[in-house]
């Protein structure tokens, strides 16, 4: 089973009716350092370090190209109980980490779920984070990761952060929210991405897709508030808030679009 079909079948459950809890800080924190042991390379501690929070680490293979990625998920969840919603991540087992794709928001952006794995696919060294519930099935919006620090998502970004990990967060937009527009490209609350910016956004526009650029101009959808951005703005690292309409996620040839025009850049970041 491909990385598309696993996602797929995570996120087919996915409602806006529960399945999510907040972490304490004790699981967030344990969840974080068993995510830094395999990102050093220690498999070990990191399966025994998961284990203890009831995520299991196994090893999958993509049938699209054959790489082979670490995978953590939650054994809650595949067990057949109320899952906590915690999500998801992948590793490149091939390569060093060079980069990530995070998506925040799966199912209720739709298909930016299928996206990410298919930008994570388009160049080595990648991690993709994957938040574990739909945004608004948590109570007072405790499920929408891109604006909660308080989540495992959190946690996992701000590791990659740590270690000056550029990455590329994906969301989307209803084509009535921005008329006009197929994609925003911006840098979040900082301007360390500026450059990589730039160099998304002149993909997206030599395929033909109207970009607004938050980053040298006022834009809707902007995500100054997004609190990964903000994490990666206080270190200095690396980090782009891309926004894309209804009708590049509609099907399979806008996504390869877009994930074309992201692999541009990924590419470049996994020769770091």
């Amino acid at each position: 089973m491909g990385l598309e079909q696993r996602i797929a079948r995570l996120t087919a459950g996915f409602s806006e009716r529960g399945g999510y809890r907040t972490p304490t800080d004790q699981e967030r924190q344990a969840f974080t350092r068993a995510f830094a042991h395999l990102l050093d390379g220690d498999t070990e501690a990191a399966r025994t370090g998961f284990s203890e929070i009831d995520f299991t680490l196994r090893t999958v293979t993509d049938g699209a190209d054959g790489r082979r990625y670490a995978e953590v998920a939650d054994e809650v969840s595949e067990s057949g109980h109320t899952g906590r919603g915690w999500g998801r991540v992948y590793v490149d087992l091939d390569r060093p980490a060079r980069w990530s794709v995070q998506v925040p928001h799966p199912v209720a952006d739709a298909r930016t779920e299928l996206l990410g794995a298919r930008v994570l696919r388009g160049a080595p060294g990648g991690v993709l984070v994957l938040a574990g519930a739909h945004r608004d099935a948590g109570e007072g919006g405790a499920a929408d990761v891109a604006h909660r620090d308080d989540s495992v998502f959190h946690g996992v970004v701000e590791e990659l952060a740590r270690r000056n990990l550029p990455g590329v967060q994906l969301h989307g937009f209803a084509d009535e929210s921005f008329r006009g527009r197929d994609a925003v490209v911006s840098t979040g609350a900082g301007d360390s991405a500026v450059a990589d910016a730039e160099q998304l956004t002149a993909a997206l526009r030599r395929d033909g897709l109207e970009v607004c650029t938050a980053y040298s101009a006022r834009c809707k959808l902007a995500g100054r508030e997004n609190e990964q951005g903000r994490t990666a703005a206080d270190r200095q690292s690396r980090f782009l808030h891309v926004e894309l309409n209804k009708t590049l996620r509609g099907d399979d040839r806008g996504l390869d679009r877009a994930a074309a025009a992201i692999t541009t850049l990924t590419e470049r970041w996994s020769r770091r």
